[in-house]
């Protein structure tokens, strides 16, 4: 089977189904997400694809794209029939997201304002509802939590490059 790779989250995720499935699947490179997944998965040069939401939702709410599954943790509200890949590969999850960071150097006060802003916004139900639009799902939290975070997805992702041995071009 031929999955399309470009380098990103896209690539990352299929090399991670693939040693956490114990599947063998042909990487096919590309230059970018988009030629990977309008062009040949949609024309059927490729088999499978693992692209962020916010680019597919739209081709799969157009009939373009059939969703075998989401690669987040749990199933996604906004395609609630659609399973997660962890419901037959447990512990898989392979989520694109967003964060924002300040210099180290931001006064306190400066740094709590604006956490807690972002945090009220994400919990806003008119931004969760125009995320889910795109494909996206809210969660805030605290420094503390986005640090712990970033850590996981630092040494989960290392480990998945070093064993698919991606080398930087």
């Amino acid at each position: 089977m031929a999955y399309s790779t470009s380098g990103g989250t896209d690539h990352l995720a299929g090399e991670l189904f693939k040693i956490m499935a114990g599947v063998d699947m042909v990487g096919v490179p590309y230059r970018g997400g988009g030629a990977a997944l309008f062009t040949d998965l949609i024309a059927g040069q490729v088999q499978v694809n693992f692209p962020a939401m916010a680019s597919s939702i739209g081709y799969i709410r157009g009939d373009k794209l059939r969703p075998l599954a989401v690669t987040t943790a749990s199933r996604w509200e906004g395609l609630p029939e659609v399973p997660s890949v962890s419901e037959f590969v447990p512990g898989y999850d392979a989520s694109s997201w967003h964060g924002v960071g300040l210099p180290k150097t931001t006064p306190a006060e400066i740094f709590d304002k604006l956490n807690h802003g972002i945090n009220a916004a994400l919990a806003d139900p008119t931004t969760k509802a125009r995320l889910a639009e795109l494909g996206g799902i809210a969660f805030g939290g605290s420094a503390a939590d986005f640090a712990r975070f970033i850590a996981d997805e630092s040494q989960k992702w290392a480990k998945v490059i070093r064993t698919a041995n991606i080398k930087p071009e």
